[in-house]
């Protein structure tokens, strides 16, 4: 198949399952697959049919490399198919909520719109759809990404409005007109435009992939959250057999801080990848719940999971985000700054391309900088700050602006507990404060379950080491209204109320924290503490 190499080259996911073959589950051998229900009548043969609407299903779920093989399939078969072309052009599109379309795959979705423009097979319709598609790809080595994605979103509108009976286009519509959105906008105009024509086509169509999947992105913010709920409980019904489908409703559950629907929706997830960054992507879900829970060992099995991908994808960052993310995580919210202290950028350069995703080696060093400063060694956590500066440089050159912002914060944080173990605890509070409200203002980007350690929580923890109980304890519960249930905020909730003589507020902390671990199979000193105290 000639377009493969093409595909592979851009493809955001790479297939590793040999890799994964362990993970994979008995009970879906032999299955059939299940992708929900798709219909986008073309003009080509009725097999040409079959196949594009399972290649819409499988885009839907975010399966692009199947997606793009199928596409592709479709028009080595059928050169004259014109729609072919244009389904692999939509595929190289790649995940808008997670960045911009790599160049690459900018360069291999205009040739195929090319082809689309001069294949004889297509109707009126479908050569709309060529249309509203090409003005993304118009000029794209000269207009910046924004430009070109505001354009396409008003193209989609226009042939959502041409065809309002066609439920593809209307659902394409909502799904650029979601990704469009501004992420400084907090009244979440585009999110919620977007969510009302989905919920309505929910209506007709309550079995299509995308309906669920992106209503599930439209809210995912914590102020929305709770309106994804019973999309995220229907997705995973809708297309079982897609491992992104699986994960997705974790993105609402880790919101909520619902952890055992977290640690079965990953686990899911993870048994049907079929490509490294699905796997590590829910590997990182994964570990995040089962720590809030004081699952450790549970844990530190997800963590050796990751480290045995030996070859990770380097075409997207996801993959060395979490490659990066869960032994920081395993770490850090189990408080072993000496741990932290001496994480490395792993796998090595030759496995992994970390020169090229500078916001993925960034996770590494600012958990390293932590673990340095949280330990009393504050030159080291100051060699590390300055590394974060290089990277924060690399990433303004890259033009990765969110990545940009949130580097800042950290090097912000860091910046304080070095300050602290320098002894200057008043000046490491102050830098610490505006951390915590910057990092307010940043949306959760859809590849993080969530911050390495809320800014937020840890001003509570250092108000706390101040002797400031009253004070932390207003600080830990800001922080869990926006990162609810997790265990160093319980648990920090518990000893500033306790600290502060409010012992009917710490009984209620303690209480919480050990309803949170009521599976909990590591006896953390926290637990003994609250066990203790409850008793």
């Amino acid at each position: 198949m000639k377009t493969i190499p093409w595909i592979l080259a851009f493809s955001l996911i790479l297939s590793s399952s040999a890799a994964l073959a362990h993970e994979e589950d008995d009970a879906q051998r032999g299955q059939p697959e299940q992708l929900g229900e798709v219909s986008f009548p073309i003009s080509c043969s009725a097999q040409a049919q079959k196949d594009f609407d399972r290649g819409m299903a499988l885009f839907h779920s975010f399966w692009w490399d199947e997606a793009a093989k199928t596409f592709g399939g479709i028009t080595q078969k059928e050169p004259d198919c014109a729609i072919g072309y244009w389904g692999s052009a939509l595929t190289a599109l790649g995940n808008l909520y997670a960045g911009p379309t790599p160049p690459k795959a900018l360069q291999f979705g205009a040739d195929q719109l090319a082809k689309a423009a001069v294949a004889p097979v297509a109707d009126p319709r479908e050569r709309d759809y060529i249309a509203a598609l090409q003005v993304f790809y118009t000029d794209h080595d000269k207009l910046d990404h924004r430009t070109r994605l505001l354009a396409f979103e008003k193209s989609m509108e226009r042939l959502a409005q041409r065809y309002p009976d066609d439920t593809e286009a209307v659902v394409l519509h909502a799904l650029i007109l979601s990704t469009s959105a501004l992420p400084t906008d907090k009244t979440y105009s585009a999110q919620l435009k977007a969510a009302a024509i989905l919920e309505q086509v929910y209506r007709s169509k309550p079995n299509h992939p995308g309906v669920a999947h992106y209503l599930i992105h439209s809210y995912d913010y914590p102020a929305l959250a709770p309106q994804a709920l019973d999309a995220a409980r229907r997705y995973a019904k809708i297309a079982p057999s897609a491992a992104h489908a699986q994960h997705m409703p974790s993105h609402t559950y880790t919101m909520l801080g619902m952890w055992p629907e977290t640690i079965d929706s990953n686990i899911a997830s993870a048994k049907r990848a079929v490509s490294d960054v699905d796997y590590l992507h829910a590997l990182d879900y994964l570990v995040y719940a089962y720590l809030q829970g004081g699952q450790d060992e549970k844990a530190s099995a997800v963590v050796d999971k990751a480290r045995a991908v030996t070859k990770p994808n380097g075409q997207h960052f996801a993959a060395g985000y979490a490659l990066a993310a869960i032994p920081a995580r395993y770490a850090i919210e189990r408080g072993d700054w000496a741990a932290a202290s001496r994480l490395t950028v792993s796998p090595p350069e030759a496995a992994y391309p970390w020169s090229k995703v500078p916001h993925s080696e960034a996770v590494t060093i600012y958990a390293r900088a932590l673990g340095a400063a949280r330990s009393g060694d504050a030159a080291a956590a100051r060699r590390d700050i300055a590394r974060l500066g290089e990277l924060r440089d690399a990433m303004k050159t890259a033009n990765l602006g969110y990545w940009v912002n949130l580097t800042g914060i950290q090097i912000q944080v860091a910046q304080a507990w070095a300050t602290r173990a320098e002894g200057k605890p008043e000046e490491a509070l102050a830098l610490l404060r505006v951390a915590a409200d910057l990092e307010t203002d940043v949306p959760k980007h859809p590849v993080m379950p969530g911050p390495i350690l809320p800014a937020r929580e840890q001003l509570g923890e250092m108000l706390l080491e101040m002797n400031r109980p009253a004070v932390a304890l207003s600080e830990f519960e800001r922080s869990m209204g926006k990162e609810p249930n997790r265990f160093r905020s319980f648990y920090g909730a518990a000893r500033a109320a306790e600290l502060s003589g409010n012992r009917s507020a710490a009984q209620g902390y303690y209480e919480r924290l050990l309803e949170l671990c009521s599976n909990a199979d590591a006896d953390r000193a926290e637990l003994r503490y609250a066990r203790t105290f409850v008793a």
